[in-house]
């Protein structure tokens, strides 16, 4: 409680700014997960689907509002960076987790076990226990700061490296093993988000200055970010809608949570020096929080094909069975489509 209180008393007007847009933010996208699945899979009972190269979502009503829900949430996301560090903003997206689990469960039936629950509270505790102890906002007067954190060797080296490794995903991966392991697709989301936080955060700065009468429009930085982020975002939305389409959500939602989350904080470390304004006590409550998380995915991952029953197999076959009825395709299974009916 003292430490609440502590963390209470010392927090900025910018900083609860930042987290109650954290919070609706995850919200929103939490339900837009469920939202564009449902239109995914209507658009590919009469069409091809888009895990195996098909657009024909775009004609879905449904997806539209999955996306526009997802828009609205990333841009409350978008202004919360502006206002708070990514130590805080980023671990909340595991409230998007539960939500979507949750509404997965009972819109799309697909299964959320005792032991997911668990999961899920273990991914709040690992979020709460990371935002009491966040670090504050590092104070930026101009976008050229930014510009400048973002130009040392350091993040300059970590971004040839994400560039790489997506590039390397992308060409020769994603061919072969695209439908069949989830990590492809979502090494991609993941990987080109942890850049994009990095200059929608740089964005978001620019225009808060620039709202408060120091116009940041006049600095070619400020278009350069920009240009990241909508290359980041596209690129982004194009597999996260393939690994939707092809894999559970209840399943994608936290891998996607974790890797991104990981990166992310990563890539802030790197580029803003967050922990230079913590003590080591911190950083390491910080980190047991993230393990908290990780465990609570761990356990939504593990149970996310378990039933609270005594006959797994046959619920299993009959879970397949009834989705291939319903859908007239066979849909996804989380990681590897030949262990779909092996025993965890």
């Amino acid at each position: 409680m003292a430490s609440v209180r502590r963390w209470s008393e010392g927090m900025s007007s910018d900083n609860v700014k930042g987290l109650v847009l954290a919070l609706s933010s995850s919200l929103f996208i939490g339900a837009s997960f469920i939202v564009k699945k449902k239109g995914l899979k209507k658009a590919g009972a009469s069409g091809m689907r888009a895990g195996v190269g098909g657009y024909s979502y775009l004609l879905e009503p449904l997806w539209w509002a999955g996306m526009i829900t997802m828009v609205v949430g990333e841009i409350a996301n978008f202004a919360a960076y502006a206002f708070a560090p990514a130590i805080l903003v980023t671990p909340l997206g595991a409230l998007s987790i539960i939500i979507s689990a949750v509404l997965a469960h009972i819109i799309l039936r697909e299964r959320l076990h005792t032991f997911g629950i668990l999961g899920c509270v273990l991914c709040v505790v690992g979020s709460t226990t990371i935002v009491l102890h966040a670090p504050p906002e590092r104070q930026i007067e101009s976008v050229t700061e930014v510009w400048d954190l973002a130009t040392e060797p350091g993040f300059l080296f970590y971004a040839a490296l994400v560039l790489t490794a997506v590039f390397i995903l992308i060409f020769h991966f994603v061919p072969q093993y695209g439908q069949t392991h989830i990590m492809v697709y979502i090494g991609v989301c993941s990987l080109v988000g942890s850049i994009s936080v990095m200059s929608v955060k740089a964005l978001g700065i620019a225009l808060k200055l620039t709202f408060s009468g120091m116009n940041q429009l006049v600095y070619p930085q400020t278009w350069a970010f920009t240009l990241v982020v909508v290359t980041c975002v596209l690129t982004q939305m194009n597999y996260l809608n393939k690994a939707l389409d092809t894999f559970n959500t209840a399943v994608v939602s936290p891998i996607y949570y974790v890797m991104f989350t990981s990166l992310t904080i990563l890539a802030s470390v790197i580029m803003f020096k967050d922990w230079d304004r913590q003590t080591p006590t911190q950083i390491i409550t910080e980190m047991c929080g993230f393990v908290t998380i990780l465990s609570g995915t761990f356990l939504l991952h593990k149970t996310k094909d378990m039933v609270d029953g005594p006959s797994l197999t046959t619920s299993l076959s009959m879970r397949s069975l009834k989705h291939e009825e319903e859908d007239g395709f066979g849909e996804g299974t989380p990681l590897k489509r030949q262990d779909s009916l092996r025993i965890p």
